[in-house]
């Protein structure tokens, strides 16, 4: 298990050049933007327009804050995410634009490699003492808004707002949470 601590997470421009992403995580390590097996990532959108395009790679976003944002999806109907609806799945090769429905928003995007990766992206919010299944070997827990302290296996520490947790061990069943937070936990699983 590795902290990942929010001021250490990376600062770099959209695919797009239109806006900024802050990389949470990334797989291999120190992976590009055109070569990651997996990427976890939030961003700031302050106005509408078009998402980049990554080819055979599939995407989950989530509204972290903010009033919401409409998304146009090519052959879907439009969806509207906000931070109380469920993460939204769709593949991040195909054209999607997004509209703003009143003011900036953050989102939460997880994206894996099509050829030999899924992931999945689950909202969990946390009042008191609550056990987190891990469904798979490889996991990413997020605490967005709020503090929590974990326990797995003896180990032990405390994750405060924009913090994670990286989980990359063939043993992971279940971490130990105590706290008041809304966190995320993302899932990446091998085809």
């Amino acid at each position: 298990m590795r902290i990942l601590r929010a001021g250490d997470h990376k600062r770099m421009p959209w695919k797009n050049g239109k806006g900024e992403t802050v990389e949470i995580a990334v797989s291999p390590p120190g992976a590009s933007i055109d070569d990651f097996d997996w990427r976890i990532s939030m961003a700031a959108v302050a106005e509408d327009g078009p998402f980049s395009i990554f080819p055979g790679v599939d995407r989950t976003l989530a509204v972290l804050d903010g009033n919401g944002m409409l998304l146009e999806i090519d052959g879907r109907a439009p969806a509207l995410l906000t931070t109380e609806s469920a993460p939204l799945a769709f593949p991040a090769d195909i054209p999607v634009t997004a509209r703003l429905e009143n003011g900036a928003i953050t989102d939460l995007n997880v994206m894996t490699r099509r050829r030999g990766l899924t992931h999945n992206l689950t909202r969990i919010d946390i009042d008191g003492v609550a056990p987190v299944p891990l469904p798979s070997p490889t996991c990413l827990f997020l605490c967005h808004r709020g503090t929590v302290s974990f326990r797995r296996s003896g180990e032990t520490g405390t994750l405060a707002a924009g913090d994670a947790l990286l989980i990359e061990d063939g043993t992971a069943t279940a971490l130990d949470i105590d706290g008041e937070a809304r966190c995320y936990l993302i899932a990446i699983v091998t085809r």
